[in-house]
Formats: structure tokens, C-alpha cells, sequence
């Protein structure tokens, strides 16, 4: 450079005398040669190519200077013992950093044909990052693959970032450069800068790869020279020990050849003795080499059952396997043989009970009685496919425990209740005898357990034809064994079943526990039945974490034992849903009562009522009670409190009573003979005839709330106190004279106030509506309320906590309250507002018509009462024939014969029907056809199921709001759920119900 600068300063130095310069400068390796110019064009040509020479050469030089430096520092770098992962973290440091890139990785042959990320630079998360790689996946494994460097620019922009703490920036260029040493992958690299990399960067990744392969390479030999070094050393370590205990040895050999020479002499005086018994010795030698021989026959005889033994296992677990598959495809063929049966009974179903309604008056009382016939045996045939069902839910593992507290004080109740008709009918007698220790309630799925004990009891009067059952409830006993581990002995619950009947031969009591299987299986048998009853009893009591036993003697009966856990112990592979006690605490649990007596009738009849001498202006109260002295207590009251009395000793008495007399008020016990009072209780306010006669709890069961959210109007607890029997009839009393009733409205809607106030509204309440839970408050402390409607959404206060101030006084616990929200509610929120709340209405098309209907209740209201305000609800709610007529309805079955049967009924609304026979053909109808108000789509059909029938359809636009109605034969776990996000609006279980059906139509339709 210093030559060439010095010839053009001579050369400006002598341009201005015009003089001829020569000059010929030689320096080094660079020779330079200028003419004598004839002019100053010529000249200046000439300094123009020797600047581009001289600049050339310097970029040259600088480049290879560059190169040169960056290549001794990564010589550098690498110098020395260094493990792989130091290494790799050096290599892709410096490099990174020296190429002016932002990230860099380094991925080294792990050995096993894969990449291993192992040192990186600036690297974080990208899009599909990974630290193994395969060859051929993504760029690094194309390039190990390809063995060439790979070129990557325009990067998108979610590929990867780089990141600082002032921000983050996407890469646009990303080389993958492979390391390769002696043609094969030692790894690849893998850098990445802000702009496209220039061809000195690409030289020295170039010229440093096969550096960098070589270092990668000895690092590993290195490597794998410590691990041998290091064995070496232990090898080593544990030779010298050894050694060691060999120059031990060896001392104490030394000793023992001094001890030995002593004794030689006495082992030479053995000699002789020695040569004597050697021949024995001989002849024993013999004796042991034969048995050696018998030895090693029996040993390849015993490696041999060992290989047949393994062979063995091997087919067992294979069969095990197998076995399993079988009972997989078992449980689905039970769940599709469900299917297939509830798609032809749902077409008898449907056609016998348009038959046995003969709208047409056209069929004869017999051509009724066979449809009546047809529907009942139908109806027993899906009880049938229900059984096959549970079955393959417990075998699929689709089954889910309602967990629970289940009281064991209204457990006999439950049994006398539901089966004592039963024995009466066969002149049986049935016991039930509780043993010391039993807890008061349990923590389990009292649904289950009450289906386990059903089928047991069931069993035990079917084979029981003289003497009787006894129910025993008993703490497991230390002669109980026990094969359940999870049951501990002094924690579980014992339920046997004792019967006098047939009894159950040894060889068979365990082949009556499997599906379909009997003790008398023959074509002959006597019992009928499935079998299924204790296959699935067993499998419910294995998923309640306890067992069944059973020990019998054929001719004197046999004993079915339940053992259950107090507490059944939760975890993940448990199918569990939460769900609240069964009942609440019991103060005086009331005993069984048997059915009435001769006695009893006697001493009840001598009690005489009113009901000879009753006018239709007589206030009059019924009493339904069994204790005929409490009834006589209760008779002299009424009559001082000056009321008529009727009297009636069970439900069903009772229930007539109370039609035919029409009392003002009721007091009902709940331990009543025939049906319990919770039965009549259902039944009075289920009938418009009796549902607004105010009913007076008194019992031994303390169930308050239940008989509440009923709509009673008050409850006492037997016994009872003089004070509380006047406070009771002081309630009936006001209830009964009460002519206008007040009903505080708490809405924050105006608008929505305001409709409830006039869906209300009649000449025997006085309503107030009001905003605010606080002023709710103030007006329940100075007023008197007969019921309160509760919107949840406040806006000064939550409507949960104004329900929990309002029931947490004293004054106000009896007060009923009615939720009306149009809210969705979680289990949570449905769960606190049961503990206080007497109804819980969610507002939709049908929620005025049942308001009115649960203000009636609390209000003890006559349905002639209510009338207008009826019709203000009927005159805004859809006429039902009107909203089915000249309605396009579209049916997705495949099977005609449910075509059949829906066409008819559908035809009897003036409904008119398109057919499609599987989704495909559905969404052709649906094209060719706007008019189609709403869909009926079957599931399971061939080319297009209806999931993804409906899923088509909610793709289009114009179906949008389309109603679909889904109808499905397989009725598992979670196919609502399904069926709704598939794009449902509602869905129905085969067979249909019909009047279900019709109503979700008219919902739909009318929406």
C-alpha cells in the first residue's frame, strides 16, 4: 500500500512540469509496473486501475486477515481438555459472537443416529423447537442429512425471536452449517443474525467447521479416554487390593504350610489308615458320580419344565390379553346391542301407545287392552336393556358414584316400606335387626347401595316360599375374612340378607355372581330372570371399595352379606360426583311401623270425628296420623281451638279424606302405614283439587326443610310441648283466615318488576316490589310477608347474601322464598341456594306459568283463585296446536320403522315431514328445502353420523338458529354433552317419550 501511494504522490509531484515519469516499483510478493504515459488521460486511467488493484488487494487482505484472526481465536477457544458440553458452549459462543450473529446452537451426534442440543448462544423458546433431531427433520436434520450447508432467509416472523431487555427482534437470516470429520456428522450449527450473512461470514463458518468437527471429535476421545482412565484406575485400584489381600493370603498359606509340615508327620501316621479306607472311599466316589449323573438328568428334566413353565406364562398373558379384548369388545357390543334394541322398541313404544289412546275411538276394549299389554311388556323390556347397560357401564369403567351421607336410621324404613308388600303377598314374614355399633349414616352412593340390597331382597322372595327374610346391620365381625384391603374391620358396615329358601349348591354360589348366569340355568328352570341382578351387585359394591360374600345350604336358604367402608376413600381412577346428603341430622329417629292391626284399628275407631256432622262452612283440620293417642290429643285441641277434626290412620286414608272433605288444613305425620307422609305430601300438592290446603307437619323425623321447600307451612318435631301445639294452630289459624295474602318482589329490572307484579297481581295478594336487598331488609323487619321473590342479580348487595341475612333470623325461617334468575347455576351456587331457598326457577319461555305455580303453593291458594292470573299466562304462552300446525319438520333416521312411527305422530299435529335417511341426505334436504322449522337427527347412521351431520349444518350461516333435537338410542355418559357441543339444542334417550318429545318441540318451535 505504502509502494503505491508513493508512486501517485511522485506522479502528482511531476504532473505539473508535464514531465515523462517512469517508475517501477517492486515490493514483496506484489510487482508494479507503470509505463511513461504520453498524456495525462493515459496516466490517469492508469491510477484509477492501480486504486482499484491497491483496494482490492487491501479487502483482500483484510479478509484473509479476518479469517485468519477468527480462526486462531476459535483455535483458541478450543485449545486445552475440555468436556463436549464446555466445548460446545465455547465454540458457539465465540462464533456466534465473532460472526456478528444473534443466536447460535450447536447440536453434537449423540451416538445414537440423533442431534442433541448441547451448547447454544442468546437461545430461547421458537416455534417447534426441539432437543433431539432426527436426520432429515427440519433444517438441522437436513443438513446432517445432506451433509451441506443450508441458507435460510425471509424468516417468518413467529419463527423465532431475539431477545434483549429493550425488546425483541425476528431473525432474517439462519444458516445450518454440518460438522464433519472424516465424511461423517459430528454435528451441526446452527446461527442466526438480524440481516443476510456476507460471504466472509460463510468462509468462516466454513473453514471453522471442520476445525470444530476435529476438536468435537478428540473432546469425545478425551472424553471416552477419562471413562477408560478412570475404569483403568478402578480396575487398578481394585488389582492392588487384590493384591493386597493376596500377600495376606499367601502369609497366612505360609503359616499354614509350617502348621502342615508339623502335622505331616501325623498325616503320614494317618497314611495307612488313609490306603485302608480308601477303597470305601472309592466306592463312594463311584456312588457320588452316578448320583451327579441322576443329578444332571434331573436338572435338564427341571430346565425343561422351567422352558415349558415360561412357555406357559407366555400363552397366559397372551389369553390375558386377549381376554381383555374380549371383554372390551364384550362391553361394547352390550352398549351397541342396547342400541339396537331401543331403535325397534322405540317404534312399539310409540305406535302402542297411539294405539292404546284410541283418538279415533275406532278399537275395541280388547284391541286396547292388547296395545295397554304391549306398551307394559315394552316397558318391562327396557328395564331389561337398562340391566345390560349398567352392565357394560361397570365393565367400561363409565359408571360414576354419587357420593353421599346415607342415613342408616331411615335405612329400615326404606326396606319395610319397599318390600313389605312383597312378603305379605307370599305370606312371608321380613325382619330387620340393627346390631350394635352402627354408624348413624355413611359416606357413600346411596342409590347404589340401595340397588344392591333391592336386588338381594328381590332374589330372596322370588326363592323364598315359607318362612321369611331377615335383614341384619351389624359391624364387620372378627370372624368376617375379609378380602378387600381397603376394608377395616372395626370401620365397615356389614348388610346381610338371610332367606329360608331353596339355597344355592357349593358348586354354584360363585357362577351365580357372572352376567346371565343362574343356579338353575336349565330350560326347565322354575325362576325366571336374567341373571344379571348379583353380577352387577358385585360390581357395584367392588366400585363402593367394599365386597359381597355368600354362604348357603341347598333346602334351608342362604345369607348374602354387603360389606361396605363408613367412608368411602377418594382417588384419581374413581368416576365421583359430589352431591348432597340424603337427609339431614336426625333428633328422635321414629321406629318402623308394621302394617295396622286389628288392635290398633279397634282403638283408633273408638276415637269418633266430625266428619258425620261436617258442613261445607265449617272450618275443618284432617289428621293423619297412626298413633291413635296422639290423634285423641290432637282431636280435643282442634275442638278447643273451635275447628271440625277429621281423623285418618294412613296415607291413602288420608289422601281420600282430603278429596272428598276438602279440610282447611291438614297436620300430617311422616311414618305412616302403606305410603309414607312424604307420598301424601307429594300427592296433596300435585292434585289442583288439594294443593292449596295448607299442610302442618308433625313428626318424629326431623326433616324440616324437606316438608319446607314441599310447601308446608310450618313443622314440629315430636315430642311435642303444649306451647308449641298452640303456636301451630295459631299459624293454622292465620293461614286459613288470611284472606289477602302480601308477596315481597326484590328485581333491580323494572321492566322485569313490573311483569311479575302483573303476573301476579289478584284480588287476594297485595304485592310490593322493590330494587335493593337492603331495602328488602327494612321492609321484611317492618311487615309481614307471606313469600318473597328473589332475582340473585343486585346491584347493592348479592342476592346470596340477602338470602342468607333474610333465613339467618329467627322470625324469618319459615318464610318462603322463590329464586327467579335468569342466571345459569354451577353445582356450587345450586347446592348454597338449596340449603334456604324453596324453589329455584332459571327465567325462560315456560318460567312464568311455573312461578305462578310455585306462589300458588307457598300461598295455599285455590286453583279458582289463581284463575285470571292463569290466563295472563296462557294468553302470552303458545296455543299448542297452533305452533305445530303446517310446521316443517325434518326427520334423520335410518331406520324406517322410527320414520314410521314419528311420521305418524307428527301427521296427527298437521305437521309436515321431510325424510332423510342419514346425515348426507340431511344436508341435501336441508338445501333444497328453506322452509324446515326444526330437526329430529337419530346419531348413530351410516356415511354421516349425526355429530358430524350437525356440525355440518351449524357451519352454514342460514342454519344457524336452526332448532335440531337429537334422539339417540346409546345412552352412555357424557352423550348430552356431546350431542350439544355437536350443535344440539336439546337432546332425548330411545325409546322416545312422546309427550316429552312434543313439549321440547313446542318449546323450540314456539321460541
Amino acid at each position: 500500500k505504502l509502494i503505491y501511494i508513493t508512486m501517485l504522490q511522485e506522479y502528482q509531484m511531476n504532473l505539473s512540469g508535464k514531465t515523462e515519469v517512469a517508475t517501477q516499483i517492486a515490493a514483496g510478493n506484489l510487482d508494479v509496473k507503470v509505463d511513461i504515459l504520453s498524456n495525462e488521460d493515459e496516466l490517469g486511467i492508469a491510477m484509477q486501475t492501480m486504486r482499484d488493484n491497491i483496494n482490492h488487494s487491501i479487502d483482500e487482505i483484510e479478509k484473509q486477515n479476518w479469517l485468519k484472526t477468527g480462526v486462531s481465536g476459535m483455535n483458541e477457544v478450543m485449545r486445552g481438555e475440555q468436556d463436549l458440553k464446555t466445548l460446545a458452549r465455547n465454540v458457539i459462543t465465540y462464533l456466534t459472537k465473532y460472526s456478528d450473529a444473534k443466536i447460535g446452537a450447536i447440536y453434537l451426534n449423540n451416538g445414537d443416529d440423533t442431534l442433541e442440543l448441547v451448547g447454544s448462544y442468546a437461545y430461547s423458546q421458537r416455534k417447534g423447537n426441539k432437543n433431539k433431531v432426527k436426520p432429515g427433520e427440519g433444517l438441522v436434520g437436513q443438513a446432517a442429512l445432506e451433509k451441506e450447508t443450508i441458507v435460510f432467509n425471509d424468516v417468518p416472523d413467529d419463527y423465532i425471536k431475539i431477545d434483549s431487555a429493550l425488546g425483541e427482534a425476528p431473525p432474517k437470516s439462519i444458516v445450518v452449517s454440518p460438522l464433519l470429520y472424516e465424511d461423517q456428522i459430528s454435528g451441526v450449527i446452527e446461527i442466526a443474525a438480524t440481516s443476510e450473512l456476507n460471504s466472509n461470514q460463510m468462509e468462516l463458518l466454513k473453514q471453522m467447521s471442520e476445525n470444530i468437527a476435529i476438536a468435537v471429535n478428540s473432546a469425545r476421545s478425551r472424553d471416552m479416554m477419562r471413562d477408560l482412565l478412570e475404569k483403568t484406575q478402578q480396575q487398578a485400584e481394585e488389582l492392588q487390593a487384590q493384591q493386597e489381600e493376596l500377600r495376606v493370603t499367601n502369609e497366612e498359606l505360609q503359616s499354614q504350610q509350617e502348621e502342615l509340615r508339623v502335622t505331616n508327620e501325623e498325616l503320614e501316621e494317618q497314611a495307612k489308615a488313609l490306603k485302608e479306607s480308601e477303597k470305601i472311599l472309592q466306592e463312594n466316589q463311584d456312588d457320588l458320580i452316578k448320583a451327579n449323573e441322576e443329578l444332571e438328568i434331573q436338572k435338564a428334566e427341571i430346565t425343561k419344565k422351567n422352558d415349558d413353565l415360561e412357555v406357559a406364562r407366555i400363552e397366559v398373558e397372551e389369553k390375558a390379553k386377549q381376554l381383555e379384548l374380549t371383554n372390551k369388545y364384550k362391553s361394547e357390543f352390550l352398549a351397541n346391542m342396547s342400541h339396537e334394541l331401543r331403535t325397534p322398541m322405540n317404534s312399539i313404544q310409540i305406535l302402542s301407545k297411539l294405539l292404546a289412546d284410541n283418538k279415533d275411538a275406532n278399537l275395541t276394549e280388547k284391541q286396547m287392552e292388547f296395545a295397554n299389554t304391549i306398551h307394559s311388556s315394552g316397558a318391562d323390556l327396557l328395564e331389561l336393556i337398562n340391566e345390560i347397560l349398567d352392565l357394560s357401564k361397570i365393565e367400561s369403567g363409565k359408571m360414576i358414584l354419587n357420593i353421599g351421607e346415607m342415613s342408616m336410621s331411615h335405612f329400615p324404613a326404606y326396606i319395610k316400606q319397599g318390600f313389605q308388600h312383597m312378603v305379605d303377598e307370599k305370606g312371608l314374614y321380613l325382619k330387620v335387626v340393627e346390631g350394635k355399633g352402627i354408624p348413624r349414616k355413611i359416606s357413600t352412593d346411596r342409590q347404589r347401595v340401595e340397588q344392591i340390597i333391592k336386588n338381594l331382597l328381590s332374589n330372596a322372595i322370588k326363592f323364598t316360599t315359607e318362612g321369611g327374610i331377615t335383614v341384619e346391620l351389624t359391624k364387620a365381625g372378627d370372624k368376617d375374612a375379609l378380602t378387600n384391603e381397603k376394608l377395616k374391620k372395626d370401620e365397615t358396615l356389614k348388610i346381610s340378607v338371610k332367606d329360608t329358601g331353596i339355597g344355592i349348591p357349593k358348586e354354584k354360589q360363585q357362577l351365580i355372581f357372572e352376567a346371565f348366569q343362574q343356579a338353575d340355568g336349565t330350560t326347565s328352570r322354575k325362576f325366571g330372570g336374567t341373571g344379571l341382578g348379583l353380577s352387577i351387585s358385585r360390581e357395584l359394591a367392588k366400585m363402593l371399595q367394599g365386597e359381597m360374600q355368600i354362604s348357603s345350604t341347598p333346602g334351608k336358604g342362604s345369607t348374602f352379606s354387603l360389606f361396605l367402608p363408613f367412608k368411602i376413600e377418594e382417588d384419581d381412577n374413581m368416576a365421583v360426583e359430589q352431591v348432597v346428603a340424603d337427609d339431614h341430622e336426625e333428633k328422635s329417629p321414629e321406629p318402623v311401623k308394621p302394617v295396622s292391626t286389628p288392635v290398633k284399628e279397634k282403638r283408633m275407631n273408638e276415637i269418633r270425628d266430625d266428619r258425620q256432622d261436617l258442613a261445607p262452612s265449617d272450618d275443618s283440620i284432617l289428621v293423619i296420623d297412626d298413633d291413635p293417642r296422639f290423634a285423641k290429643i290432637l282431636f280435643d285441641i282442634i275442638r278447643d281451638k273451635g275447628f271440625k277434626c277429621l281423623l285418618a290412620e294412613d296415607g291413602e286414608a288420608g289422601l281420600q279424606m282430603a278429596n272428598q272433605y276438602k279440610p282447611s288444613s291438614i297436620i300430617l305425620d311422616v311414618g305412616l302405614p302403606r305410603i309414607d307422609g312424604w307420598t301424601v305430601m307429594e300427592r296433596l300438592k300435585g292434585s289442583r283439587e288439594t294443593r292449596h290446603i295448607p299442610v302442618y307437619f308433625i313428626s318424629a323425623h326431623d326433616r324440616k326443610m324437606d316438608a319446607m321447600k314441599m310447601g308446608a307451612i310450618g313443622y314440629l318435631t315430636k315430642p311435642v310441648s303444649q306451647e308449641s301445639l298452640d303456636n301451630a294452630f295459631d299459624k293454622i289459624k292465620s293461614t286459613i283466615s288470611r284472606d289477602i295474602k302480601n308477596i315481597l318482589i326484590v328485581e333491580d329490572d323494572k321492566d322485569m318488576r313490573r311483569s311479575i307484579e302483573e303476573l301476579l297481581d289478584n284480588d287476594d295478594v297485595k304485592i310490593t316490589g322493590i330494587d335493593k336487598g337492603n331495602k328488602a331488609l327494612q321492609m321484611l323487619s317492618k311487615g309481614e310477608y307471606d313469600c318473597v321473590v328473589l332475582d340473585l342479580g343486585l346491584k347493592d348487595i348479592s342476592g346470596f347474601d340477602l338470602l342468607e341475612k333474610i333465613k339467618s333470623n329467627e322470625k324469618f325461617v319459615d318464610l318462603p322464598i322463590i329464586i327467579y334468575t335468569g342466571r345459569d347455576l354451577n353445582k356450587s351456587e345450586q347446592k348454597k341456594l338449596q340449603i334456604h331457598a324453596e324453589s329455584i326457577i332459571i327465567k325462560g319461555a315456560k318460567s312464568p306459568e311455573r312461578l305462578m305455580d310455585e306462589v300458588s303453593l307457598f300461598l295455599h291458594r285455590v286453583e279458582s283463585e289463581k284463575k285470571d292470573s292463569r290466563e295472563k299466562v296462557n294468553s302470552d304462552s303458545p296455543d299448542t296446536e297452533n305452533v305445530f300446525r303446517d310446521k316443517n319438520i325434518l326427520i334423520v333416521d335410518d331406520d324406517v320403522r322410527n320414520i314410521f312411527a314419528l311420521s305418524s305422530v307428527m301427521a296427527e299435529k298437521d305437521m309436515k315431514i321431510v325424510i332423510a335417511e342419514n346425515g348426507k341426505d340431511a344436508l341435501k334436504a336441508l338445501d333444497e328445502n328453506d322452509t324446515v322449522d326444526l330437526v329430529l337427527m337419530d346419531i348413530m347412521m351410516p356415511e354421516m353420523d349425526g355429530y358430524q351431520a350437525m356440525e355440518q349444518i351449524r357451519k352454514k350461516k342460514k342454519f344457524k338458529n336452526l332448532p335440531i333435537i337429537a334422539l339417540t338410542a346409546k345412552a352412555m355418559k357424557g352423550d348430552r354433552q356431546k350431542c350439544i357441543d355437536a350443535g344440539a339444542n336439546d337432546y332425548l334417550s330411545k325409546p322416545i317419550d312422546i309427550e316429552k318429545l312434543l313439549s321440547l318441540m313446542q318449546v323450540w318451535l314456539y321460541k
